[in-house]
């Protein structure tokens, strides 16, 4: 019997994603899998066939039981933990006042979660004959499962994920020194390919018996999901998407970029921006269904960037490059999907290209992320904007800006699941995913093969290796194309260039995109290799 243990939701990307995926192929196989999480919305997941919530004086409420259209089942458990929900990066989560970074919070805060946790986790395996753990991310789920194990628990293995090791671990000894003796106590720990392993063993290189623990388990994509669309058949299937909005709660509601100046000190232009700001992030935008409908989806050029709004994702670069893509592809449209506190400062630099207002897009370069945490300036766009002059073609830059950025090329989606995305994804020709760091697995890379849409993503970590991975389906010239460099002062101007290059194929590898992933990143596969590996320990 297995139990899953991941602090988090299921719907949106990374570890969520990753749980719901594997979780549901689990089910699908006749696994019953017992989840412990914070999914606040268990009906919404077809592969949930009971949900309990535990409250902190010990009675457990059932919040339903229901037959499920699969061979096994998944039993919800989610601990009732307050207001707090200690995470990796600053966020919204629907159902907690404060959604804390980790590395902020005291230790009596960290250790009443944890306590919360294993009280629960307890409960579980204790009720339900619990056999093995699983526990995602580096901390703290896989504390609370070395202190089950402690106390006479199942043995367990953890899957590290990116934003933990960097976000905590790295950044605070007490996350470091958590991680370090659940790693000990693991039975095994599951990585996604060459750069979590080398991650991981760089950031305990002390460990003993680390490396002999350490097992592969890729990533997947639910290929039943994503699937193809022809150009004749993109109209109908955005159709289906308005109807999968239908009634949904919006958040971001049409609103106008106060008018700007180069004038503006980067405290008045977050002044100016904050008004923008005042809505629920994580839910499509109010007008998506006629801004989705003002869109040729059988003659235009669709690109496509998926991620968290964020200075880290790269956004930034992609806009930068839109001025050269738009001229050399008249038609060409860049859809961006997500939420995040960079969406406001991009659409300032697009009304700032719009106005070939270049003082006022330097600005925005050198302020950065102006409304995040820490936030750093856009060096990659710094550096193009210098190159630029160098070469005597600002003044051309801005008045190819002036010529082509226009508010119905850029449409910003608002948060969108897989609900949306899976008809999304196979109406787009071209993603781009222009991160600034490495990652171990980007999920989001092997939905665009499956659907046909051709990926382009920095060229490092994870991203490499997924790269790497399909060059041998499509031509060499095309395995090319799909590599951005690392280098910020080459980035901007690469993305121009190898966006319209991919625009210009037109389709013609998407085919072999798919079979690829068919045949190598299924979901149904990596869930049967975690459930023997599970069942060995």
């Amino acid at each position: 019997m297995i139990c899953i243990l991941h602090g988090y939701l299921l719907d949106g990307s990374g570890s969520n994603l990753w749980t719901r995926a594997v979780v549901r192929a689990l089910v699908r196989r006749g696994e019953t899998v017992h989840l412990v999480c914070q999914e606040n919305r268990p009906e919404d997941h077809d592969f949930v066939a009971a949900a309990y919530l535990y409250e902190p004086d010990g009675t457990v409420a059932r919040l339903f039981e229901r037959e499920v259209a699969y061979p096994g089942r998944c039993v919800l458990h989610r601990p009732r933990l307050g207001d707090t929900l200690p995470v990796y990066v600053a966020d919204r989560y629907e159902g907690f006042a404060r959604a804390v970074p980790m590395v902020n919070l005291p230790d009596s805060a960290i250790e009443a979660y944890l306590a919360r946790n294993v009280a629960v986790v307890e409960r579980v395996v204790r009720d339900n004959a619990v056999t093995s753990i699983h526990a995602n991310h580096a901390v703290l789920m896989s504390v609370v499962a070395e202190r089950v194990r402690a106390a006479g628990g199942p043995p367990y293995a953890v899957m590290p994920h990116g934003s933990a090791i960097e976000y905590a671990v790295k950044r605070d000894p007490r996350f470091h020194r958590m991680a370090a003796g659940a790693f000990e106590a693991a039975a095994r720990i599951f990585v996604i390919g060459g750069e979590m392993r080398r991650r991981v063993l760089e950031t305990f290189p002390d460990l003993p018996g680390l490396a002999e623990k350490l097992e592969d388990l890729p990533l997947g994509v639910d290929t039943g999901t994503f699937g193809l669309v022809d150009r004749a058949g993109r109209a109908a299937e955005i159709a289906r998407l308005a109807e999968v909005l239908k009634d949904q709660p919006r958040g971001r509601a049409a609103a106008a970029m106060a008018d700007l100046d180069a004038s503006l000190t980067r405290d008045d232009l977050r002044h100016a921006l904050a008004p923008l700001r005042n809505y629920e992030e994580k839910r499509p935008d109010d007008d998506l269904e006629a801004k989705l409908g003002a869109v040729d989806w059988a003659q235009g050029d669709l690109l496509l960037f998926v991620g968290r709004l964020i200075a880290a994702k790269g956004l930034q670069s992609l806009v930068a490059a839109l001025p050269a893509i738009f001229e050399a592809r008249p038609q060409a449209r860049l859809l961006v999907v997500g939420h995040g506190p960079l969406r406001e400062v991009m659409e300032a630099l697009l009304w700032a290209l719009q106005q070939g207002a270049g003082d006022l897009v330097r600005k925005i370069a050198q302020w950065g992320s102006l409304l995040e945490e820490g936030a750093q300036p856009f060096e990659d766009l710094r550096l193009f904007f210098d190159e630029l002059t160098a070469q005597g073609e600002w003044d051309a830059y801005l008045d190819a800006a002036k010529r082509t950025i226009r508010p119905e090329r850029v449409i910003f989606t608002g948060y969108l699941t897989h609900r949306e995305l899976r008809h999304l994804f196979p109406c787009c020709d071209v993603a781009v995913f222009p991160s600034a760091v490495a990652e171990a697995g980007p999920l989001v890379f092997l939905e665009a093969l499956a659907s046909g849409c051709l990926p382009l993503g920095t060229y490092f970590a994870g991203m490499a290796a997924s790269i790497d991975a399909v060059a041998g389906a499509v031509a060499p010239e095309v395995a090319e194309t799909m590599k951005l460099m690392t280098d910020p002062a080459a980035k901007v101007a690469e993305i121009a260039v190898k966006a319209t290059a991919a625009l210009a194929l037109d389709g013609t590898q998407r085919q072999a995109l798919r079979d690829h992933v068919v045949a190598h990143h299924d979901w149904t596969g990596v869930a049967a290799r975690l459930a023997a590996a599970l069942s060995e320990l």
